[in-house]
């Protein structure tokens, strides 16, 4: 028999004694007052202000994820057979039609960006192993590139024969035509001495420094300039950004469903063009459904929890009580920390990353030189003691000083490091206000990266 959810209570038990999942009795735009019962199991206290890292998951979520996994636990053979690949299914159908794609085939479910990512590297790494692409051929990706994608860029690629080259990005960046310039300085490299550029890796909103990137002329710059294939590392752009996949035009387009579309973790989608001409793309992870497609293979690689891919549509659900569903979220969102940002370089006398349109749901926010952060361990440093003796969690960037700056009279040309703000739903003005409050207190009580902390 299968069990559906029904849509009047909680959770009860059907005629076959099996607990069945039914939906909360909601009010149908959502309030602030139940938008904070949904995160009440937030700690208590704690300024969050960086869902970027790991995201967060309302507590209805959390409910529906829990139901899924009964009924796993309930009865694994029906759950198998009868239920999983549906509800995959349906998660990826939603999934199409957030992005945009053309064909339910095109999207698969992963674990995160980085499984995508690994994914995509493991055909172009067979391509030049296969002798289809040459040694010393070129992949092209951002100097910002996320830290686990330039691994899975040396593990894979760089081992393989390719040529790795880095766009070298500014930062602080006043605009996209100083990336755009940057960009195609690095693909004239890579097309040096005759070589070929078999792949752009391209992050469609940057981890550290946060910035978003003109991810449709980079894109297009691409198709001109006869790069292979492009892959959109976009790990913070569901829910975040506007992503219609046929309008970006890359072949592979990745991202987290855990970071800002309320998932629990862990779960991404991987986009595949359906029109590229690619081959050999499967999971890496080799299981039963080798062979049958890589939304196929995605779908069962052995016996683990699915839960969190399950629950998308429930996630689609929590969205559209917001007013303006899942766009309305991204101007809330938006406007909101670009508001506080700005309330915090006022406030310390520093300057934002980049202009407010080149920034999502999160935004890079300028901090007094005088904390001394002269390193990354400094930067980690300050952003232990703001968790530990402070209760705000927030990521701290190290931006070296510029060769040339070191007696520049513009107090900004000294700015060494930078906080990346997020802003969710759950965010209140207090939590950047507790931020503000514990950087003067730090300023003024004369405090320095090179102090020795107190335990």
């Amino acid at each position: 028999m299968d069990h559906q959810p029904k849509e009047n209570g909680d959770v009860s038990h059907d005629d076959d004694n099996n607990h069945v999942c039914k939906k909360l009795k909601l009010s149908p735009v959502i309030s602030e007052s139940e938008i904070r019962e949904e995160f009440l199991h937030h700690e208590p206290g704690v300024a969050r202000i960086n869902n970027g890292s790991f995201g967060s998951c309302p507590a209805s979520i959390l409910d529906a994820q829990k139901q899924w996994q009964l009924r796993f636990l309930q009865q694994p053979d029906d759950f198998y057979f009868n239920q999983l690949q549906k509800g995959i299914l349906e998660s990826r159908t939603v999934i199409k039609d957030l992005i945009n794609a053309d064909d339910v085939d095109e999207v698969s479910i992963v674990d995160n960006a980085t499984t995508a990512v690994a994914i995509v590297l493991q055909q172009i790494c067979w391509a030049f192993v296969e002798g289809r692409f040459q040694r010393g051929d070129a992949v092209v990706m951002l100097h910002y590139a996320y830290g686990a994608v330039k691994k899975s860029i040396q593990a894979y690629v760089s081992r393989a024969g390719a040529c790795v080259i880095e766009v070298q990005l500014p930062f602080p960046v006043r605009s996209n035509e100083e990336i755009i310039v940057e960009f195609r300085k690095a693909l004239e490299q890579g097309k040096s001495n005759g070589r070929k550029v078999r792949l752009a890796v391209i992050d469609h909103i940057t981890s550290m420094p946060s910035v978003v990137i003109p991810i449709k002329e980079l894109v297009k710059i691409c198709r001109e300039e006869g790069v292979d294939q492009v892959l959109v590392d976009a790990a913070h752009s569901i829910g975040s950004v506007e992503v219609d996949v046929k309008d970006i035009g890359a072949d592979f387009y990745t991202s987290n469903l855990h970071k800002w579309l309320f998932c629990p973790p862990s779960v991404a989608f991987l986009y595949c063009r359906k029109l590229s001409t690619l081959s050999d793309v499967h999971h890496p992870v080799v299981s039963h459904e080798y062979g049958n497609g890589l939304a196929i293979e995605s779908a069962w690689i052995g016996t683990r929890d699915y839960s969190s891919q399950l629950v998308v549509p429930s996630v689609l659900d929590f969205v559209n009580r917001f007013e303006g569903g899942i766009a309305g979220i991204r101007k809330r969102n938006h406007d909101a920390v670009v508001q506080m940002g700005e309330m915090l370089a006022k406030a310390w006398g520093t300057q934002l990353g980049s202009p407010s349109d080149m920034c999502s749901s999160m935004i890079m926010v300028g901090l007094p030189a005088s904390l001394g952060i002269s390193s990354e361990a400094d930067a980690l440093k300050l952003r232990g003691h703001l968790r530990d003796s402070f209760g705000i969690e927030v990521p701290i960037y190290y931006q070296a000083p510029k060769e040339g700056n070191t007696g520049s009279r513009d107090k900004n040309d000294c700015i060494t490091s930078y906080a990346r703000i997020s802003h969710q739903v759950y965010n209140r003005e207090d939590d950047y206000y507790k931020f503000r409050d514990a950087i003067n207190q730090l300023v003024r009580s004369g405090f320095t990266c090179k102090m020795p902390l107190l335990n």
